[in-house]
């Protein structure tokens, strides 16, 4: 049994652009800030939503698609302010580039050409085009061209944005063909548990626990502190301009980061037998965190959902299922008896208060995730009468590297 679903993948590509256009898609990409600026002002001042994107295409030099892309991307923005506690209230000051988002066959076009290449031409402004080839990984170009000689693929919506001071163009590419498996026919459950530094997975099978992981990623914490210190410095010293430049680098540094870790959740989960991925369902979260200022500021900007849509995202673009479950006891229960009482908790290190189990921390919240994962496939949850080892895993640090330190924890 199948679940059917439209799968979206973003192709990341680099601009060759012809000629001196490089210049009006960054002039493009200004009046893009502008469009954005303006949106959340009108958003702020109460106009009707309905209202606002002709009102601000009046006034825009875009092509209107391109207009009204922009505004739906800065309403979404206000959106998520008002539905979740993750996101602060977007300002509507900010300098400098913002992407320019336009529809396929509307706002750009992509094309083969005889020696191969994929050229794009971007309409910047209204009856001026940028033009060029796109250069990227072989995987996404090869994706890409497959998009554009096959039916099964649609291309959607794209982006043209500065990275690093280069062009770039991120493609969004839909197959409408490839499935996610029904969760109920999973064989093993891949129970994640995210926390400020680390992300613990532990993997259920009906014959018990198949093994565990520890992703360790205190760099984010690290740096969003690092970032907040700059940003108050800067706020004191009057200079908002280079606060605006420190949140976008700090928010692209963690996304960075982000869509490294759930790569790499989703590569381990696919070595088991059709897997299950579990999450705690995390949205009334932030509404009971009350640890004062300090504790609060720091809990308030974890990573938990965007980590987990990033992996349910690149999870259903393999195949792989995607389940939530209640997050109540799960740090708190024994797995090896099931006392739910608070446990003897000193950092990383869990001991239950009845039969004196000992673990890590986060390994016993992700076993606990997992049965819960089981318990909702309607599972007879196996007898969890001993753990395997726990690995870890340390992300490095450096933006280039992709691979992973492994160092044995025994326990």
């Amino acid at each position: 049994m199948t679940n059917a679903q439209s799968l979206i993948k973003t192709l990341d590509f680099q601009l060759d652009i012809q000629s001196d256009n490089e210049g009006l898609l960054y002039d493009a990409t200004l009046e893009a800030r502008s469009v954005y600026n303006e949106t959340i002002h009108l958003a702020k001042e109460g106009v009707d939503w309905d209202v606002i994107p002709d009102l601000v295409a009046d006034d825009a030099n875009l092509v209107k698609n391109t207009t009204q892309r922009v505004v739906a991307k800065a309403l979404g923005t206000m959106e998520n302010y008002y539905e979740y506690d993750d996101f602060g209230l977007p300002s509507h000051t900010k300098d400098g580039a913002y992407p320019l988002r336009a529809n396929y066959e509307e706002g750009y076009n992509l094309s083969l050409t005889d020696d191969g290449d994929v050229a794009f031409c971007i309409s910047a402004k209204p009856y001026k085009h940028v033009k060029g080839v796109l250069d990227g990984s072989d995987a996404h170009l090869d994706i890409l061209n497959t998009a554009l000689e096959s039916d099964e693929w649609k291309i959607g919506t794209a982006e043209a944005l500065f990275h690093n001071e280069n062009p770039e163009l991120h493609v969004n590419v839909t197959n409408t063909k490839q499935t996610v498996r029904d969760k109920h026919d999973s064989r093993t459950v891949v129970g994640v548990d995210v926390n400020e530094d680390n992300v613990a997975l532990t993997v259920l099978s009906e014959d018990g626990v198949e093994d565990t992981l520890v992703i360790d990623f205190p760099e984010i914490k690290f740096e969003r502190h690092r970032y907040f210190t700059m940003r108050k410095r800067v706020q004191n010293a009057g200079k908002d301009s280079i606060h605006d430049t420190l949140e976008g680098r700090e928010e692209r540094f963690v996304r960075d980061r982000l869509h490294k870790v759930s790569r790499h959740i989703v590569e381990w989960s696919r070595q088991f037998e059709k897997p299950c991925i579990v999450f705690e369902d995390l949205k009334e979260m932030r509404d009971s965190i009350d640890y004062g200022t300090r504790m609060n500021r720091r809990l308030h900007h974890l990573p938990f959902r965007a980590l987990q849509f990033y992996t349910s995202y690149k999870a259903s673009f393999e195949g792989i299922p995607t389940a939530w479950i209640n997050p109540e006891y799960t740090s708190q229960r024994c797995p090896m008896c099931g006392h739910t009482e608070r446990a003897n908790r000193n950092k990383k290190r869990f001991k239950c208060r009845s039969c004196g189990h000992q673990d890590h921390s986060d390994r016993s919240a992700s076993v606990n995730i997992a049965v819960k994962g089981s318990k909702q496939l309607d599972w007879n949850v196996p007898a969890l009468n001993s753990l395997p080892q726990v690995r870890k895993v340390r992300r490095s640090q450096e933006r280039s590297s992709c691979a992973a330190r492994k160092v044995a924890l025994r326990l």
